[in-house]
């Protein structure tokens, strides 16, 4: 498939002009409640159907408008739009295989019970690994990889789910060195520049930051954060890292998303192959209850999940803690990115959680 996005009229692909009406309605009632701005994109068979933002960027020390092209920390988004497909091209290059031993690069991981992690157990969260630690306090730099490398198991690799940015952070240091290459310009190499992205990216330069939206006020490093990234790890790794770090705009979000909708072309180039495509978004952990494929959530089994209860079961999509999401849902073709910086000022608020299900179930049966 070659399709590109572009923008059209909603009532072009079957949207009434109230159903839009209520979708910004709805979005403009959660303004300084669950979030101080947001912006929303939906893409419907390759068209931007809706594309708005709301509310504030910045809400301290002075107020900001919202904008389009606004660029957000994606937090945990990361892993699947950065992490997920720089493995998977090593995987069709020949580089690393997912069922090979991770000590096969990780040597440290020879002789214990690490040994048996698997690169897709990593990839899934059922390495076994912590699901976080607060490594930044006495570490930076590589010593956080160290550490991650060396945290202590909390079960046996493939015993069950524990939603782990460690192992993504190993999984970083995977690709690093296996190519030689630093995890930021392998992004760049796979993704930011067949896509011709120009607003994702690690560390946003000095001269994007009036467009950054504001996370938290951040005690810890006693300012405000804008435009440096709000997760305490990847701030000390320099902030780039397998589990967090990036940021982008809707846009160019939705423009990966197509990639993957498209089975991994876009446009003229091929980004991914398809059958790595079907690989990562298909689920590897129903044998332990499902709902996780290589970098991204399925939306197949019955616990609650923040793409609500319309969407299909083959949707697939992430959230990041900043207040981001992408879900891309196959068989309706449709794609719905929503970025918010729910965590300005304070991380206190998660009203998000009870948003998410239901702005996507008024985007689905609006579209």
């Amino acid at each position: 498939m070659k399709i590109e996005l572009e923008c059209t009229d909603p009532e072009k692909v079957k949207a009434e002009n109230k159903k839009i009406e209520k979708i910004s309605q709805f979005m403009q009632s959660a303004v300084e409640v669950v979030f101080p701005g947001a912006v929303l994109l939906v893409v419907k068979q390759g068209k931007i159907v809706y594309h708005e933002a709301f509310g504030f960027s910045q809400l301290l020390p002075e107020r900001k408008i919202m904008r389009k092209d606004t660029l957000f920390d994606l937090a945990s988004l990361t892993k699947s739009l950065a992490t997920s497909i720089i493995v998977m091209k090593l995987v069709e290059e020949g580089s690393i295989s997912l069922k090979e031993k991770a000590s096969s690069v990780i040597k440290e991981f020879r002789n214990s019970e690490k040994d048996e992690i698997r690169i897709w157990h990593l990839l899934t969260h059922t390495s076994g690994l912590p699901a976080w630690e607060p490594l930044y306090r006495g570490h930076k730099g590589r010593e956080i990889i160290e550490a991650s490398i060396n945290a202590f198991l909390h079960g046996k690799p493939g015993e069950r789910f524990v939603y782990s940015d460690l192992g993504y952070i190993v999984l970083m240091e995977i690709a690093e060195r296996v190519t030689g290459k630093s995890f930021n310009k392998l992004f760049n190499e796979f993704v930011v520049e067949p896509l011709e992205l120009k607003n994702t990216m690690f560390n946003p330069p000095s001269e994007l930051k009036d467009n950054v939206a504001a996370t938290e006020d951040c005690k810890w490093r006693g300012k405000l954060l804008v435009g440096e990234v709000h997760d305490e790890n990847a701030y000390a790794l320099g902030g780039v890292s397998g589990h967090a770090g990036l940021f982008s705009n809707a846009l160019e979000i939705a423009k990966i998303a197509q990639m993957l909708l498209n089975k991994g072309s876009y446009g003229e180039k091929e980004i991914l192959s398809e059958e790595s495509v079907e690989t990562m978004t298909k689920d590897w952990i129903s044998y332990i209850g499902g709902g996780y494929g290589l970098g991204w959530v399925i939306n197949d089994t019955n616990e609650p999940c923040s793409a609500g209860e319309l969407m299909s079961r083959e949707a697939f999509g992430h959230t990041g803690f900043t207040g981001t999401s992408v879900w891309v849902d196959p068989k309706k073709e449709l794609i719905v990115v929503l970025l918010t910086n729910r965590v300005h000022p304070s991380r206190s608020n998660n009203l998000i959680i009870e948003f998410r299900p239901k702005i996507h179930n008024l985007i689905v049966a609006s579209f």
